[in-house]
Formats: structure tokens, C-alpha cells, sequence
């Protein structure tokens, strides 16, 4: 699932509006609207946001795989 389909489907099972997260990141509902669609994309700062106001890791709303294998450091 790609970022932007796990965005939405974060805001709408918890109810929300696209204006209503667009407040917490400062940004309007079409700012919102176009992170949500792909036409722009969200800082780092506002994935961290987006991760606490959810309770889900950056992987999650990402998409990335839960067994990823990181090299060693």
C-alpha cells in the first residue's frame, strides 16, 4: 500500500476530516488534500506529526515492510 493510500485510510477510520489534519501539520485542507493525493509531499517534520497523532511508526504510514533487513552498523 502505497503512503498516500495509508494516509487516508488513517484519517478516515478515525472519523476525521482532511482540514481537521491539515490543522495539526498548519496547513489548509487543500494543502492537505494534495499530500493525501500525491501532488506534494510531507516534510519529515510533519511525519513525525503524523506518527505521533496516529500512535503507528513512520514504516507504517511509509509502507515499508516489517522485515526489513538493515545493515549492520
Amino acid at each position: 500500500m502505497s503512503y498516500v493510500n495509508r494516509l487516508r485510510e488513517l484519517r478516515e477510520d478515525r472519523d476525521l476530516s482532511q482540514a481537521q489534519v491539515g490543522k495539526l501539520l498548519n496547513k489548509s485542507q487543500q494543502g492537505y488534500a494534495h499530500l493525501e493525493n500525491g501532488k506534494a509531499r510531507f516534510s519529515i517534520d510533519d511525519l513525525i506529526k503524523l506518527c505521533e497523532f496516529y500512535g503507528v511508526s513512520s514504516d507504517y504510514i511509509l509502507g515499508l515492510p516489517k522485515n526489513l533487513n538493515y545493515p549492520d552498523r
